[in-house]
């Protein structure tokens, strides 16, 4: 997959796995993460599906209707590359914080669902449920920190709610952090989720 791997001068923190939105690409989250730690190893993946020219994650057959078969071989996909990636910029595979805004949140999302200890937290900007009716690893004790938009048009805020509650069941600890906003990234988001990286992750 392509991506940008940037070694930060404390190895001891977890990488952070930069997942961007739907037309973004592995620059994006790149000043994201330097707001969340900028002493951490970086790592930025650029999603593997075109959308009319505009990369994402994985296809959606309409705005907010996932093509699951495509969810699970993508989710596949990226979960092997970050074994790969660790190999490869010798990183603890089990080290990894994943930061996802939109689409890149609901694959950081869909990674949580489909494998135990694929990462060691997350952070999910505006993420929707990516599959219902399927039984959830055990994810006990793994820190989640979502951010959602009371009037966002395109994650409603049940979706926000169910996901609170899938991940919680599933023995997740979760904080909703919740703006009177659309689907955009606010400068109070990423406070807000630096905030909760210093008290869980550090």
């Amino acid at each position: 997959m392509k991506h940008i791997f940037r070694e930060g001068s404390d190895k001891s923190k977890p990488v952070l796995l930069l997942l961007h939105g739907t037309g973004g690409t592995e620059q994006d989250l790149l000043p994201l993460g330097d707001m969340i730690d900028s002493t951490a190893s970086v790592l930025s993946v650029r999603g593997n599906v075109s959308e009319n020219g505009m990369p994402r994650y994985f296809r959606r057959i309409a705005e907010g209707v996932f093509d699951e078969e495509d969810l699970i071989f993508r989710t596949k996909e990226l979960n092997e590359f970050l074994g790969e990636a660790a190999e490869k910029y010798q990183f603890n595979r089990n080290n990894i914080i994943a930061i996802g805004y939109s689409n890149g949140a609901n694959i950081a999302g869909s990674l949580l669902f489909h494998y135990e200890n694929a990462l060691k937290g997350a952070m999910l900007h505006h993420p929707m449920v990516p599959r219902r009716g399927v039984e959830l690893p055990n994810l006990a004790g793994l820190p989640v920190f979502i951010s959602a938009g009371e009037n966002d048009p395109i994650c409603p805020a049940q979706e926000t709610k169910d996901l609170d509650e899938l991940l919680s069941k599933a023995g997740a600890t979760v904080e909703v952090h919740w703006e009177n906003n659309g689907h955009q990234l606010t400068q109070t988001e990423v406070s807000a989720a630096a905030d909760w990286y210093n008290n869980y992750i550090k």
